[in-house]
């Protein structure tokens, strides 16, 4: 569809993306954290498209003390192992622990995550990825990047200026 190869790099929300969101709440357990339908699947498959797979997550429930860095980093190896074991990959997980009212670039919509990836993979090139997400924040920082936005949405009367508008992400998985 976009001519995807080794040099692109996929970004990720995690939840409502990789996983059950938890409404009003915050997964802070491996026990709490749970693939959606397809999605380690979608991944192995996106695995053997792009160069790097990043994963970008706000995580305020940390700079609510509702959990701790070391509860986020268990949740995120048992996500990566899980998806290891299927033979895909994730490079990197970024997240942002800051409250929403801090304001802080590395919250999305603020670019602070992908800066960060850049840093660390510099062979990264924004107008060459893509950035998946389930909302506006999300939708928001792909754009301010130059990015192609797909939107994870079972409301394809969405009003955000996603590029493209998926229900589930194994459905771009198939796509690609």
């Amino acid at each position: 569809m976009w001519n995807i190869d080794s040099s692109w790099t996929l970004f990720l929300d995690r939840d409502g993306v990789i996983n059950q969101r938890i409404m009003d709440d915050y997964v802070k357990t491996i026990e709490e954290f749970i693939f959606l339908d397809e999605v380690p699947e979608a991944i192995v498959h996106f695995s053997k498209i792009f160069g790097r797979i990043v994963v970008v997550t706000n995580q305020q429930g940390i700079g609510k003390g509702l959990m701790t860095e070391s509860n986020l980093s268990a949740v995120h190896t048992y996500m990566i192992q899980e998806i290891e074991k299927l033979g895909g990959r994730i490079d990197a997980v970024y997240f942002a622990p800051q409250l929403a009212k801090e304001n802080s670039v590395m919250r999305k919509p603020g670019s602070g995550m992908a800066l960060k990836a850049k840093s660390e993979f510099p062979e990264i090139d924004f107008s060459k990825s893509i950035m998946v997400g389930d909302s506006d924040s999300d939708i928001e920082f792909g754009k301010r990047l130059g990015m192609i936005t797909v939107k994870i949405s079972p409301n394809k009367m969405d009003d955000s200026n996603a590029d493209l508008y998926v229900e589930q992400l194994n459905q771009l998985a198939k796509s690609l």
